[in-house]
C-alpha cells in the first residue's frame, strides 16, 4: 500500500488577518504623496524656516490681540506719563529708557507714552499694510501676467510695456507726493484710515509688475505643455484652460513671491512713516517712532533700538519663512 500524499498543514495556510495585513502593507507601499505633502516634509526639515514661520504667527497673534494684551498689562498707547520724564532733559527717568515692571519696554521721551503698547499697535499697521498691499499686487499681477503669457501678441506687448513703465517709475516719490495731497476724509475714512488705504492701494499697484513678470514667464512655459494641448483638443475654452489648467500650476510661485513681497511692503510702510507721510499721530507706527527717536539717539538710545529691532525681527522672520517655502515648493531643490 503506497503512502498517502503529504497534505499542507493548517499552519501553511495564511489566515484572514495575515492576508489583510499583507494587503494593507502593499497599499501603503504604493501610496503616493501629494505635492503639498512633499512640500510640507521638506519645510519641516528646514529649522530656520519653521522658526521664521512661528515668529510670523506670533506677530500676527500679537497684532490681532494688541488691545487685549495692553489691557492685561494696564497700559494705553496714547496715555501720557509726564511724571516719568525728566523735566530738564525731556528723557525718561531711570535706566534703559524707563524700563520697569509697569513699562516693559520703557516710555517715550517728552510725553512718557508706553513703548510696549505702541510697539503692539504699530505691528497692526505694519502687518495690515504689508498683507493687504501684497494681496492687491498678487491679484493684479496674477490676472495680467497670465493673460499676457497665454494670449501673447499685442496683449502681451501692451501689458509688458506697462510693467516696464511701472518698474521704472519712482514709486517712493510718487507715494510721498500722493499721500501729501490726499484729503483728510475719503470714502468714509478719516485721518490715518485715508493714509493707510492709499498706502495699501499704491504699494500694491506698484508691486504687481514684479509678480506679473514671474506669472507671465511661467505661463509662457506651461501653455505649451501636453495637458494644455489635450484640453484644447477636447474643445476646452480659453478661460477654462486659464483658470482650470494653468492657474493651479502657478500657485507655488505665487505663494513664494507673496511671502517675499510682504516684508518689502512692511519696509516701505516704515519708510513712509519715517518720512512723515505715513500714518498720522497719535496712531502708533514703527517708522514714526524711529523718526521721533532721531533727536534722542544719544540721550535715550533704547527709544531707537526697540522699534528698529521690531522691524528687523519681522522682516527677517518673513524672509526666512519665504526662503523655506521657496525651497520646499521647488521640485529641483536639494532639501
Amino acid at each position: 500500500m503506497t503512502a498517502p500524499l503529504h497534505e499542507p498543514t493548517a499552519e501553511a495556510a495564511p489566515s484572514a488577518a495575515e492576508e489583510a495585513a499583507v494587503a494593507t502593507t502593499g497599499a501603503k507601499a504604493v501610496q503616493g504623496r501629494s505635492l503639498g505633502r512633499i512640500a510640507w516634509e521638506r519645510l519641516k526639515r528646514d529649522k530656520l524656516a519653521l522658526t521664521g514661520g512661528v515668529v510670523v504667527l506670533v506677530l500676527i497673534v500679537i497684532a490681532l490681540l494688541a488691545p487685549v494684551i495692553t489691557n492685561l498689562v494696564g497700559q494705553d498707547p496714547d496715555v501720557y506719563h509726564e511724571n516719568l520724564i525728566d523735566p530738564l532733559f525731556g528723557t525718561p527717568t531711570g535706566s534703559l529708557g524707563g524700563i520697569s515692571g509697569d513699562h516693559l519696554l520703557g516710555v517715550e521721551p517728552v510725553n512718557g507714552r508706553d513703548i510696549f503698547a505702541r510697539i503692539l499697535y504699530g505691528a497692526q499697521i505694519s502687518l495690515l499694510v504689508g498683507f493687504l498691499s501684497a494681496i492687491v499686487a498678487v491679484i493684479l499681477g496674477t490676472v495680467l501676467g497670465i493673460l499676457a503669457g497665454f494670449f501673447g501678441g499685442w496683449v502681451d506687448s501692451a501689458i509688458s510695456r506697462v510693467m516696464d513703465g511701472l518698474l521704472a517709475f519712482p514709486q517712493l516719490l510718487f507715494i510721498i507726493a500722493l499721500v501729501s495731497v490726499m484729503p483728510n476724509q475719503m470714502l468714509g475714512l478719516t485721518g490715518t484710515g485715508v493714509r493707510v488705504f492709499v498706502m495699501i492701494l499704491v504699494i500694491g499697484f506698484f508691486g504687481w509688475p514684479y509678480i506679473g513678470r514671474v506669472v507671465r514667464g511661467q505661463t509662457l512655459s506651461l501653455r505649451e505643455r501636453e495637458y494644455v494641448e489635450a484640453a484644447r483638443s477636447l474643445g476646452a475654452g480659453r478661460f477654462y484652460i486659464l483658470f482650470k489648467e494653468l492657474l493651479p500650476n502657478l500657485v507655488a510661485p505665487i505663494i513664494v513671491y507673496t511671502t517675499m513681497m510682504i516684508p518689502t511692503n512692511i519696509l516701505t510702510e516704515a519708510a513712509l512713516s519715517f518720512l512723515g507721510v505715513g500714518v498720522k499721530p497719535p496712531t502708533a507706527s514703527w517708522g514714526q517712532m524711529l523718526s521721533n527717536a532721531i533727536d534722542y539717539y544719544d540721550s535715550d538710545p533704547m527709544y531707537m533700538v526697540i522699534p528698529g529691532v521690531a522691524i528687523f525681527i519681522t522682516v527677517l522672520a518673513f524672509n526666512l519663512f519665504g526662503d523655506g517655502v521657496r525651497d520646499a515648493l521647488d521640485p529641483k531643490g536639494s532639501r
